[in-house]
C-alpha cells in the first residue's frame, strides 16, 4: 500500500476539509450533490463534521470496545456562515486525535486488519474529507485537485477496506459478489508508480501492489482511478481512464462494491 508520513495525513485532512467548505459556500446549502444524489450540500457538510468529532471522540477516549463507540453526533449549526469555522475545528480536532502517540495506542480497528485503531480512522478520515471534497467541488462546478500520492494513498486504502474481516461480515452480499475463479483486475496510476492488482478467488477477492498480467488494466491519473473507485467518475470517462481487457468485469467490480453512504 502506498504509504504517507502521518504528518502528510494531518495536514491533507485539514487542507481537503477546508477546501469543502469553500465548495460548499460556493454550492449553497440546498443544493443537490451529482456524485451523491441523495445528498444536499447541508447533507453533505453535516456528515463530514459530525464523523470528524466522532472518530476524534473514539481517539481521544482510546476506545477498543466496539459497544462503547460514541452515541451522539455532534450537530450541525444552523446558519451556514458559521459552517466553515465548524469544519474547521472538527477537521483540526480529528487531525490532533491522530498524533503519533496515538497510533500506537490501542483504540478499536473497524476494519479488522492490521492496522492500529488510530491508523485505521486518520486514513478513513482522509478518505472522508477527499472523496466528499471532490463532491462538494462538483456540486460547485468548481474542479476538485487531489495529490496523486494522496490519491494513490486512498486507493490502497479503498481496497484493504474491500478485503477486510469487516467487509466480509458488513457487506456479505458484496464480498460474494466479488469473489471469483481466479479474475484478475488492475488499477494502475499514470502520474505515481502506483499499481493495484487484485484477484477474485472462490475464498474472498485479495488484493496486492504491483503490475502483472491481468485479464482487465484500467489506467489513468491517480486521482481518476480513485472517483471510479468510489463511484465518482463512470468508468467510460474517456478523457482521463482507458480501459484494456474486460470492461464488463471492471464494471462488475465497480457495480458490488459500493459504500452504504455513496
Amino acid at each position: 500500500m502506498t504509504e504517507l508520513n502521518a504528518e502528510t495525513v494531518r495536514r491533507a485532512i485539514v487542507d481537503h476539509t477546508r477546501r469543502l467548505a469553500e465548495s460548499a459556500a460556493v454550492a449553497g446549502p440546498g443544493a443537490a450533490v451529482p456524485t451523491a444524489p441523495e445528498w444536499t450540500v447541508t447533507d453533505l457538510v453535516a456528515h463530514v463534521g459530525q464523523t470528524q468529532n466522532w472518530v476524534a471522540e473514539i481517539i481521544e477516549r482510546r476506545i477498543t470496545d466496539p459497544t462503547q463507540l460514541p452515541t451522539e453526533m455532534a450537530v450541525l449549526p444552523a446558519e451556514p456562515g458559521e459552517w466553515p469555522a465548524w469544519l474547521a475545528e472538527s477537521a483540526q480536532r480529528v487531525a490532533s486525535a491522530c498524533s503519533d502517540d496515538a497510533l500506537g495506542a490501542p483504540v478499536f480497528n473497524a476494519a479488522g486488519d492490521e492496522r492500529s485503531g488510530a491508523q485505521f480512522w486518520m486514513s478513513s478520515m482522509l478518505n472522508e474529507a477527499v472523496v466528499h471534497g471532490f463532491d462538494a467541488a462538483n456540486a460547485a462546478g468548481r474542479p476538485a485537485d487531489v495529490d496523486a500520492g494522496v490519491a494513490a494513498a486512498l486507493i490502497g486504502n479503498h481496497l484493504a477496506m474491500l478485503t477486510s474481516p469487516t467487509w466480509t461480515m458488513q457487506r456479505p452480499e458484496s464480498a460474494h459478489a466479488v469473489r471469483g475463479t481466479g479474475q484478475t483486475l488492475q488499477w494502475r496510476a499514470t502520474d505515481t508508480d502506483g499499481a493495484w492488482f487484485v484477484e477474485r478467488r472462490p475464498d474472498g477477492a485479495t488484493w496486492q501492489p504491483g503490475t502483472r498480467q491481468a485479464d482487465v488494466t484500467v489506467t489513468g491519473p491517480a486521482q481518476s482511478l480513485l472517483m471510479v473507485l468510489t463511484r465518482r467518475l463512470p468508468l467510460s470517462d474517456g478523457e482521463t481512464i482507458s480501459v484494456d481487457g474486460d470492461l464488463d468485469l471492471a464494471q462488475h467490480w465497480l457495480d458490488n462494491t459500493a459504500h452504504a453512504s455513496d
